[in-house]
């Protein structure tokens, strides 16, 4: 949908000093919100009480992640700049309780510290690498976009059903091994459209441009760690 807003379809391009500007701001804001994460991923994951309450909220949790951040991406040129960010942050710490579970369940109740270790390091360079990639290709990854948000959605789908109905670990490590390609490539696209203004072209605003692009970073990288946690964990769920 980014594409009928491109700064080329529009006939503007950001000066690199503007990209940088884009780059930056989105970032940092990203770096916070994964800082936020940990934080209150660590406090659940010391805390069985609240691993047990996390749990047996699970539902509603799910369900207020999934409506606030697909409603703050498709509302967010009707929000505050101040508003979003806020919504963003609290998406955030949402995200960190689930996170906390997972690190829990892997690390904790497994006995295998290491898993969350490997997950991370190999999760940060895989997602630096496609965002290096998306700032220096001269190449448009415009095109490859709609078919990662479609694989995206269509691996959303395949999880629900395994999880529901299936119940297979080779399938859930399969897909875990997809969905680290898809939202590593979709880390790069973001990055690319990021440095060439089309969010701010989107959104009409540099700081609503750098939250959009902060948030969509954040969910490709998150996503990126918790595929490669369950497939260093070994598949148990």
């Amino acid at each position: 949908m980014y594409n009928d807003y491109s700064p080329e379809r529009l006939g503007v391009r950001p000066t690199t000093q503007l990209a940088n500007r884009f780059l930056t701001d989105s970032f940092l804001w990203m770096f916070c919100a994964v800082l936020l994460s940990a934080l209150v991923a660590w406090m659940v994951e010391n805390n069985t009480q609240l691993v047990a309450s996390v749990v047996d909220m699970r539902m509603p949790l799910f369900i207020a992640q999934l409506g606030l951040g697909l409603g703050l991406q498709w509302g967010i040129r009707r929000l505050n700049a101040g508003v979003a960010l806020a919504l963003f942050f609290v998406y955030a710490a949402l995200m960190g309780l689930t996170i906390g579970v997972w690190v829990w369940w892997y690390g904790t109740a497994n006995n295998n510290p290491m898993s969350v270790v490997e997950a991370f390091v190999s999760a940060a360079a895989a997602f630096g690498g496609a965002a290096i990639y998306g700032v220096v290709t001269r190449r448009s990854l415009a095109s490859v976009g709609s078919i990662l948000f479609m694989g995206a959605w269509g691996l959303f789908v395949a999880f629900l059903i395994n999880g529901l109905i299936l119940h297979s670990s080779t399938m859930d490590l399969v897909l875990s091994v997809v969905g680290v390609v898809i939202f590593t490539a979709l880390a790069a696209w973001t990055t690319q459209r990021i440095s060439k203004g089309d969010f701010a072209a989107m959104t009409g605003s540099m700081e609503k441009a750098s939250i959009l692009g902060a948030m969509l970073l954040y969910i490709e990288f998150i996503n990126i760690f918790l595929m490669l946690l369950r497939i260093f964990g070994g598949g148990r769920r």
